[in-house]
């Protein structure tokens, strides 16, 4: 009886890991593609992002992007081009201040909104 217990036990334990692995996923390939072409974007575009109040060039953002990105990769906290915008490249994570994007002389905008305006254009829809 007690081998029973301690075999049903384990196969509970060992279905719960396989729950949660399952649970955490990484992003399908059409929203990797999503997000690369996002990140493509951002660094191609020519404009400048504020970040915790100091202005960036897009190379400097895309970069610093990146970075989140990979960690939340690393930690399967991305699986959509919406959480890539939302959890990487709309605000600090350190303050909680909204990334804000200035392309040209136009006024500053968030870059949750520019990214998302960019995700539908890109989308067709």
């Amino acid at each position: 009886m007690a081998n029973t217990m301690i075999g049903s036990a384990r196969t509970l334990a060992l279905l719960a890991i396989f729950v949660v692995g399952a649970a955490a996923a990484a992003p399908t390939s059409d929203a990797s593609a999503e997000i690369d072409h996002l990140r493509e974007y951002l660094s191609g575009s020519g404009c400048e992002f504020e970040r915790n109040g100091k202005w960036h060039d897009a190379a400097s953002a895309r970069k610093h992007i990146d970075r989140k990105y990979r960690y939340l990769l690393d930690r399967d906290q991305i699986t959509s081009a919406e959480q890539f915008i939302e959890r990487a490249a709309s605000r600090s994570s350190t303050s909680g201040k909204g990334y804000r994007v200035r392309c040209g002389s136009g006024a500053p905008v968030e870059a949750a909104r520019w990214l998302g305006q960019e995700l539908t254009r890109h989308r067709g829809t």
